[in-house]
């Protein structure tokens, strides 16, 4: 956000719950408006910029990596509305709403070259947000995330199975999926036990209903699926490209559908990793991020510039 004079202005920090301690989340959390709701975002570090985007659950997933990419990397993350310290927004939850705070982060912090790492329904909110926004993206880095319109079955099944209201208010009453998801079959493996409860509690119970609406409206939010095709088939299309899919979670082809899109995509496999790779070896996932970074995005940014 800038002011009157177009100098960047910064948020005040807002403030930090007693669950969340600086030792188990070492990051100050901001917040912006989008749509008339509080959307919370952590900015940490300096370089070029990362804009990690995750839809469902909330910014905790990334915090091992952050730790790791932060040195030299700028990292900007977000929790979706409804999720995480963000507001349940005015209208309820949707992916529409999603990508908006994805553009509403990226103009709010004045970004204007960026590289987007997005996960699970992230890959949908974070393509259309970004390419929605006046920022030059110059590349992309795919998580065990889709950005299309979800075919097959199978998945469909499932988004309309896990979706659904009768499995989100038992959910609700169990809290079963978040703990399972704070187990190392999600994004448990590392965690110790003050990390795993700071986690189920920044999930809660409001943001357990938001992991289902956002999962039932991915499967409804067609004109949303369109535009993120579209942005993959064309103002995105030449970018670079990396895929990390952990090697045990990618029932639906999401790889092989994201190579068949970007042929020269490079893909990385997460050994014995899950649904949350950058939290089953987040050294490994912050190492290949680098890597690719460096040989890849360099070369977009100078041209993009020249």
């Amino acid at each position: 956000m800038r002011d009157v004079d177009g100098h960047l202005t910064r948020s005040a920090p807002i403030p930090r719950p007693d669950w969340l301690p600086d030792a188990v989340w070492p990051f100050e959390t901001f917040t912006c408006e989008v749509d008339g709701s509080a959307v919370a975002f952590s900015d940490v570090g300096q370089g070029p910029v990362l804009l990690l985007v995750h839809t469902g659950l909330w910014s905790f997933i990334w915090r091992d990596v952050l730790m790791r990419l932060s040195p030299k990397f700028r990292c900007v993350c977000l929790d979706a509305p409804g999720t995480g310290r963000s507001a349940w927004p005015r209208g309820g939850v949707a992916m529409e709403r999603s990508a908006r705070a994805v553009t509403g982060v990226i103009e709010h912090l004045g970004l204007n070259e960026l590289t987007l790492v997005v996960h699970d329904l992230g890959g949908i909110a974070g393509v259309v947000g970004a390419a929605r926004s006046p920022a030059a993206i110059i590349g992309i880095a795919a998580i065990n995330a889709f950005a299309w319109r979800p075919e097959g079955a199978a998945l469909r099944t499932m988004l309309a199975v896990v979706g659904s209201m009768p499995v989100r208010e038992l959910d609700v009453l169990t809290g079963a999926i978040p703990r399972i998801t704070a187990t190392s079959f999600g994004v448990g493996r590392h965690l110790d036990g003050a990390s795993r409860r700071a986690f189920l509690t920044g999930v809660g119970r409001s943001g357990i209903r938001a992991f289902h609406d956002y999962l039932a409206d991915a499967l409804r939010c067609e004109p949303l699926q369109i535009e993120a095709s579209s942005a993959l088939g064309r103002k995105f299309a030449e970018l670079p490209l990396v895929t990390i899919f952990g090697e045990h979670n990618d029932p639906f082809h999401f790889q092989r559908e994201w190579k068949g899109r970007f042929p020269n995509a490079k893909q990385v496999v997460i050994p014995s990793g899950n649904h949350f790779p950058m939290c089953d070896d987040p050294a490994f996932v912050a190492r290949t991020i680098e890597a690719w970074h460096g040989a890849s995005t360099g070369l977009v940014a100078t041209r993009k510039s020249s």
